[in-house]
């Protein structure tokens, strides 16, 4: 399968999924942004690729906006080339519109990891030409206050049905992609990896995710993440 098609398969697993609270809404934004998120996937997924960096799942300004992730509007529409249309999800957050490029706010952890590539890669092509960065998880998750709540809050009940699809879909990703290298963006995706491809013959580590809620990521993120990369025989 192509990722076009993986993703096709992993939004049809998703959909029927439903939360308990403290979760009152769930966003699918390869759904509802899937024009733009398939614009990402055509334009700089295609063939084989050293190496696969994997985030966790869809912030509230980010790739619930933008269908990209990390999708940091600005840095989607202007570094990547990426926009367009994106429809609402079925129910929607009060406190948390999907307006798409037209969202006023913009994502620190996106904003952050793609100045980090444009400014060490120059072009997206150079980046993308040996990386791709995709999400474990598409949905993304939020409880009435508006707080998003991360997929390792959810109960086990069901963490296991959400995991194991989307277990599935990294391991069709990494058959479609044969990296060498997927390296989690913090730890929740490395652990993921490590459960989902323990019999990949594939290296997997990680570098600290951009999120502030990170206070070492607020303090020179770029300059942990080539660290980790060179910690890892890796180019930054």
């Amino acid at each position: 399968m192509d990722p076009i098609q993986i993703t096709a398969h992993l939004r049809d697993a998703l959909a029927p999924m439903r939360f308990a609270l403290p979760v009152t809404h769930v966003y699918l934004p390869i759904a509802y942004a899937r024009i733009p998120h398939e614009q990402y996937l055509r334009r700089y997924g295609a063939g084989p690729r050293e190496i696969l960096f994997l985030g966790m799942n869809p912030g509230p300004f980010g790739m619930a906006q933008t269908g990209v992730p990390f999708g940091d509007i600005a840095m989607v529409r202007d570094w990547l080339g990426i926009e367009g249309p994106v429809d609402r999800p079925p129910a929607e957050h009060p406190k948390r519109p999907v307006q798409g490029f037209a969202c006023p706010r913009g994502e620190v952890s996106g904003a952050r990891l793609w100045r980090w590539a444009r400014d060490r890669w120059k072009t997206p092509d150079a980046f993308f030409a040996r990386r791709l960065v995709l999400n474990y998880c598409p949905l993304g998750f939020i409880e009435a206050s508006g707080r998003n709540r991360t997929p390792d809050k959810l109960p086990a009940v069901e963490r296991a049905p959400l995991f194991d699809a989307c277990d599935r879909a990294l391991r069709s990703f990494v058959a479609y992609y044969q990296p060498r290298w997927v390296i989690g963006i913090g730890n929740f995706a490395e652990t993921r990896a490590r459960e989902a491809l323990a019999d990949a013959d594939v290296h997997i580590a990680r570098i600290p995710h951009p999120s502030p809620s990170n206070p070492a990521a607020n303090r020179d993120w770029a300059a942990a993440a080539d660290a980790a990369l060179a910690d890892m025989g890796l180019e930054p």
